[in-house]
């Protein structure tokens, strides 16, 4: 027993520990103490496990679902069965370091650094919870994993190939826009038909395409939103009002009416969500579906079948960059950087959009397009 005096009440305060022998007896009452002394009350039995579980269950309330259950999957099969079981209280630097080496051959850094990430957060909660004194993930650095699978970027030749075979499909909207204007996959699924805007030349303006249809020349999109649990794009820098080249614009209106029909299928069941791109029911597509879709397209236009969605805006980029355009002026189109013509349309001042992306892919792309019968 030790004796730490009075509380405020005025009664006297005792700790109290059993143990086999008095070293063990002294070990108990001077954790004890620190704990009083540091305000953590937390249970011996405590576990990384739990701590993991916690902070899923609590501090992932900001994040899309699809990236908590990312979290899930990884805490699932790389970090519970190694140091699951481990007391949180106990574990220490290298038995961190030593889980990040053994992992260090099965992943790649990205995902090395998601799982390492995962526990630092999960211990920092904990830590504000006054169940832990430290966070001994901090100590730790995250080695480099195995190669990751490195992006690839169709070559022309490829893309119109792509874009051929695409116009089969229900996805062919979604692959011009991704491929001919450059924007992220998770801005395409986000993309409200209100957003799809035509230049009015009389009124000097841009308006909705629900409002004013598609006999117009020029078009242009607002890559306001994506699919993310806020709904915003994946940085200020992202959000952008870009033109749109005539194929894609061709795309849009085709796809416009396919969705029409498509709605009068669907009756009651139909959701009005305002979705470019949606199910048949107008809900939300699914990343999942979009890439297996777009393998099969893919694999028909015979490059085969190991290409993703967010490769088509790698694609974009090498295009423009092979045929002379700046990458100054290809930061802009794809939002990786910061332009007064970003600030204005934030604020809602419609133009100028970013016109150079319409008119780089009107010129590659032109042997198609005047190809195609009218």
């Amino acid at each position: 027993m030790i004796d730490l005096g009075f509380d405020g009440a005025g009664k006297r305060r005792r700790v109290k520990k059993k143990g086999r022998t008095q070293a063990a007896v002294k070990d108990k009452l001077r954790q004890a103490v620190d704990e009083l002394e540091t305000g953590i009350t937390t249970s011996d039995n405590y576990t990384v496990a739990e701590a993991v579980r916690d902070w899923l269950a609590k501090g992932t309330k900001n994040l899309c679902n699809s990236t908590v259950e990312t979290y899930r999957i990884l805490a699932e099969t790389h970090l519970m069965p190694v140091l699951g079981a481990t007391k949180l209280k106990r574990l220490t630097a290298d038995d961190v370091d030593t889980w990040l080496d053994g992992l260090a051959s099965e992943l790649a850094t990205a995902s090395l650094q998601k799982v390492h990430s995962m526990l630092k957060r999960a211990i920092r909660q904990a830590q504000a919870r006054d169940k832990v004194g430290r966070n001994v993930a901090e100590l730790a650095t995250t080695p480099k994993g195995k190669p990751g699978r490195p992006s690839k970027a169709l070559t022309l030749k490829q893309a119109m190939s792509v874009l051929e075979h695409a116009e089969r499909t229900s996805l062919h909207a979604y692959v011009a826009l991704s491929l001919l204007v450059g924007v992220r996959t998770e801005e395409a699924r986000a993309l409200r038909w209100s957003h799809v805007v035509a230049w009015l030349e009389t009124l000097g303006e841009w308006r909705p395409v629900p409002e004013v249809g598609f006999d117009h020349e020029k078009f242009a999109v607002y890559v306001w939103r994506s699919v993310r649990a806020d709904g915003d794009t994946k940085t200020a820098k992202s959000r952008r009002t870009l033109e749109i080249p005539g194929e894609a614009a061709r795309a849009l209106r085709l796809h416009h009416t396919r969705q029409a029909t498509q709605r009068l299928r669907a009756g009651e069941a139909w959701q009005d969500n305002d979705f470019v791109f949606c199910t048949r029911t107008g809900t939300e597509l699914a990343a999942g579906n979009i890439r297996r879709a777009f393998r099969s397209i893919t694999k028909a236009a015979g490059i085969g079948e190991n290409w993703t969605p967010r490769e088509m805006r790698h694609s974009f980029v090498s295009i423009l960059s092979d045929n002379g355009v700046r990458i100054e002026e290809i930061a802009d189109l794809v939002g990786h950087k910061s332009t007064v013509v970003t600030e204005k349309v934030y604020r809602h001042q419609l133009k100028p959009v970013i016109s150079s992306g319409a008119v780089a892919m009107n010129s590659i792309f032109a042997t198609k397009t005047q190809a195609r019968p009218a």
